[in-house]
């Protein structure tokens, strides 16, 4: 039998700014919390609907993610769905689903600075966390609202 396939693929906005702590070996884990929102039909009228997603990234794209993004900006986020077990501090059984991104993309612009207003703090990096960012110095993409300038006649 072959294996299964366990992939998510999200898009919505940063509900709070992304928080990076490191653990005991030195790596970089960030936790975004997603909003991804989708209009339903109740009745004759269309409503939003917003489901919350935990999502965790790990090393280099952690520590983009905290340095270029912040609450409302709008990301892409490519991984898997993984169900942990913890206790909290009164010592009750909890499990978590949450998502392990292993490709987080920047989009459109979101928040107090938006897209292309550069990173949070001064320190270097790439403008996508993952994936394939266009250089090692490259700026953030620049928010073009969806537009397209090919020069087309048409």
């Amino acid at each position: 039998m072959a294996a299964g396939v366990n992939k998510v693929i999200l898009v919505g906005n940063l509900g709070k700014d992304p928080e990076v702590r490191y653990v005991q070996s030195g790596n970089a884990v960030c936790t975004l919390r997603l909003a991804v929102t989708e209009r339903r039909k109740e009745g004759d009228q269309w409503k939003d609907h917003t489901e919350w997603m935990d999502v965790v990234t790990f090393g280099k794209t952690a520590e983009n993610a905290g340095q270029y993004l912040q609450k409302g900006r709008q990301i892409y986020v490519e991984g898997r769905l993984q169900t942990r077990q913890f206790k909290d501090k009164e010592g009750v059984e909890k499990w978590r689903t949450e998502v392990v991104a292993n490709q987080v993309l920047f989009l459109g612009g979101g928040g107090d600075r938006g897209a292309g207003a550069g990173p949070k703090k001064s320190e270097g990096g790439r403008p996508s966390a993952g994936g394939s960012p266009p250089g090692d110095d490259a700026p953030p993409p620049a928010d073009n609202g969806g537009f397209v300038d090919d020069d087309l006649p048409f």
